[in-house]
């Protein structure tokens, strides 16, 4: 693949989680969060962006998040639970990408808030449409996700490198 060709980025914070009596790490989906999963794995199998790799979070609530979503799309990508994402700032979720090798064009990072919600604002140099402005508006609540695209290699993926094409949030 030609590092020409551009590269997308799906940034997906986890479903709603429950709060019982386990460790943050360790929370589960809320029923809600469940069905919301499921909803936006729908909504990305709509956006047509053949996934190429997926970095997940090893939290419970993520990993649980990612199993309803990827069950939607048309084909599993290689998926990597990668326990860094867990708390994670929008720098540390650069860096992260910074290491992906050049042969994957399109990647799904599910992760947490304010991580996500943070390394969207930073990447996203331009939005096209009002993507950046239903993003703004909405924040970025459980099941959210946010397309991003850049040009180049993963290595020089830095802030404001890259446009939002696309912002979901399920409806409260």
């Amino acid at each position: 693949m030609s590092v020409a060709e551009p590269r997308r980025i799906v940034l997906f914070r986890h479903a709603k989680a429950d709060w019982p009596q386990v460790t943050d790490h360790e929370r589960p989906l809320a029923e809600r969060g469940r069905m919301d999963a499921a909803v936006a794995g729908r909504k990305l199998t709509d956006t047509g962006i053949p996934v190429d790799l997926a970095l997940c979070s090893t939290s419970t609530r993520t990993r649980e998040t990612w199993k309803l979503a990827v069950h939607e799309f048309p084909q599993r990508p290689k998926t990597v639970y990668e326990e860094r994402i867990y708390e994670a700032s929008p720098g540390e979720l650069i860096a992260l990408l910074n290491e992906s090798p050049d042969d994957v064009r399109n990647i799904v990072l599910v992760g947490h808030n304010p991580g996500i919600q943070g390394l969207a604002d930073v990447l996203s140099g331009r939005s096209d449409g009002d993507a950046g402005e239903r993003m703004r508006r909405r924040g970025f609540p459980a099941a959210a996700f946010a397309v991003l695209s850049f040009d180049g290699s993963w290595k020089a993926l830095e802030p404001g490198a890259a446009t939002l094409l696309d912002y979901w949030a399920p409806e409260e």
